[in-house]
């Protein structure tokens, strides 16, 4: 099997072209192949097939084997991937996730190759039980006992769920948290998890990973995160806010009527391969 290596900000992945109809999704061996020290490694697999009344469609399957119903880096690397290929001829194309259909626009390198892309996200969703949490209405900055320390955390689903959070606490404190709220019975699907902070306008973000642990970035972390930061008053709407993530940073747009969020960043090809496992 052909496959090919793409990341977004060190959130990496193992991406298949199954546009000719003839791959079949395997979660099992999506699981297998993410091993780092046994596999290819990958924090998941992109399976690229053909789109459904849109150009493309993009399925993300997590290193544990389950499904996300979107990757906010995952999708940059498929645009890329669309773009780079010729699998699509405009710069601007339509693609198909379980979180609905995503609008793409891509930037082309003095090489004519894409060198970032922006995603419209669409408008994030806040009703709590449409996240999903266990809690009716919004929830915004509102208290949570994680265990038995008090915290304020914003829920907000970006067509998947994320707890983002601006409470300050200590590096060892987060590394415990991180695992314990992802599987937080307050999250019937579990969650992403973001612990934020401010620095000069820009938001410093680390993320767990539902279904990858820790990872160097996440694309609908970083607009999840600015969502709730500028819901809370933090940032501004209708203006670029900078998102540094361990792997980098992101551009993140949050529209004042909440009926969009744009990101933009950069996807890189790392290699091309071939694999019998």
């Amino acid at each position: 099997m052909i496959f090919w290596k793409y990341h977004g900000l060190g959130n990496d992945f193992v991406l298949i072209d199954g546009t000719d109809g003839d791959v079949e999704i395997d979660k099992e061996w999506c699981r297998s192949i993410c091993r780092r020290n046994f596999g290819i490694g990958a924090d998941g697999v992109l399976y690229v097939l053909p789109g459904e009344d849109t150009d493309i469609t993009m399925r993300i399957i997590n290193a544990d084997g389950t499904e996300a119903e979107m990757c906010g880096n995952g999708i940059r690397c498929v645009a890329k991937y669309a773009y780079d290929s010729g699998l699509v001829k405009s710069q601007s194309f339509s693609i198909h996730t379980l979180a609905g259909d995503k609008e793409a626009q891509v930037t082309l390198g003095d090489d004519g190759r894409v060198s970032t892309v922006a995603i419209d996200m669409g408008a994030p969703i806040l009703n709590g039980r449409s996240i999903p949490i266990n809690y009716d209405g919004r929830f915004i900055d509102e208290p949570f006992m994680a265990g038995s320390l008090r915290i304020r955390g914003t829920a907000v689903s970006m067509g998947n769920p994320h707890f983002v959070t601006f409470t300050e606490m200590p590096e060892e404190t987060i590394n415990r948290l991180g695992p314990e709220l992802e599987k937080n019975e307050f999250f019937p699907k579990k969650t992403n998890v973001e612990f934020c902070s401010m620095k000069e306008g820009k938001i410093h973000v680390r993320v767990y990973e539902r279904g990858a642990a820790w990872t160097l970035a996440c694309g609908t972390g970083a607009c999840a995160s600015t969502v709730a930061a500028a819901l809370i008053g933090l940032v501004p709407f209708d203006s670029p806010v900078d998102v540094c993530l361990p792997g980098g940073w992101l551009k993140v747009t949050v529209a004042r009527d909440m009926d969009c969020v744009m990101m933009e960043g950069p996807a890189e090809f790392v290699f091309k391969g071939e694999t019998t496992i």
